[in-house]
């Protein structure tokens, strides 16, 4: 069932074409109903063929024609696509953002006005629809515009409401994570051709084995430790393969995979907003406007 509100994707790269399609698939908004914005002419072309959306260069007129904007752009492009979208934006519009580490209440103060602000952080498996989006709501959001959001988002796979401290955890875990997942099918892909298989062979069963393990703690909802439990049997195979686990510190190795791309990304912010180049017009043009 379409939702029948208007939506504009401010940055139609890969996330933002990731978004127009499960969108389109899912039939939850019509291609009149959508409007894409990219930096580059050449992109928009591509955008309004594959997806038959309107297409412009000009931020704020997608805004205008949005009742939900939806912000898909690098952090470090944040405060200038603040900058030209002010002019557009009232109290009445939704801004969701797919931006890592921006926090709402820099979009809120930056647009100067009690906008509703939604942060999220989608990982990369949302291009093949079968990812994880953690949601935060600013200061401003109500109950219908985090149910909204969530619908977007759930198109993409699964999503989970939370409180924004926790969004810089989500990117570590969730949004780093696969990169992780990736390495971890990549070693044991590279065992099992040590003990013979032929690569392809060896990474078809490191993949499944890796998807079918997740989805049986989504589908069992029993912790991991006891389904590893239900593995293991006694002085069989894969206790030994936990003990080399075990010694080669897996887990410590992982758990601080996770922590260090947390710091990472709570410093991404401030970074950002210390490169060359930022409008520093902003603030002024709140003052005059009132």
């Amino acid at each position: 069932m379409s939702l029948g509100v208007k939506i504009a994707v401010i940055g139609a790269g890969r996330i933002g074409q990731t978004l127009i399609k499960a969108f389109l698939d899912t039939k939850l908004v019509q291609p009149e109903n959508m409007m894409a914005t990219t930096r580059h002419p050449e992109t928009l072309e591509a955008v309004e063929q594959a997806f038959g959306l309107k297409t412009t260069l000009d931020n704020a007129a997608a805004c205008r024609f949005a009742d939900v904007i939806l912000l898909c752009v690098k952090p470090q492009g944040t405060d200038q696509v603040l900058a030209e979208i002010f002019p557009a934006m009232t109290p009445k519009k939704l801004v969701i953002t797919t931006i890592a580490s921006v926090p709402t209440s820099f979009v809120e103060k930056t647009l100067g006005q009690a906008i509703p602000v939604i942060r999220t952080m989608p990982n990369t498996p949302c291009l093949i629809r079968n990812g994880m989006t953690g949601i935060a709501a600013g200061a401003y959001v109500k109950a219908p515009h985090l149910e909204l959001a969530k619908k977007l988002f759930d198109t993409l796979g699964r999503s989970v409401v939370l409180e924004e401290k926790h969004l810089d955890a989500v990117t570590g875990l969730s949004g780093c994570g696969p990169a992780f997942m990736y390495m971890v099918i990549e070693a044991m892909a590279a065992g099992g051709v040590k003990m013979g298989l032929p690569h392809d062979i060896a990474t078809l069963l490191a993949a499944q084995t890796m998807m079918g393990a997740g989805n049986m703690v989504l589908e069992t909802g029993e912790h991991p430790a006891v389904l590893k439990d239900a593995v293991t049997t006694p002085a069989g195979c894969t206790i030994d393969g936990i003990l080399a686990l075990e010694e080669g510190a897996l887990r410590v190795t992982l758990i601080k995979a996770v922590v260090h791309a947390t710091q990472r990304a709570r410093r991404l912010f401030s970074q950002a907003n210390r490169l060359p180049g930022r409008p520093a017009t902003r603030k002024g043009k709140r003052r005059a406007t009132g």
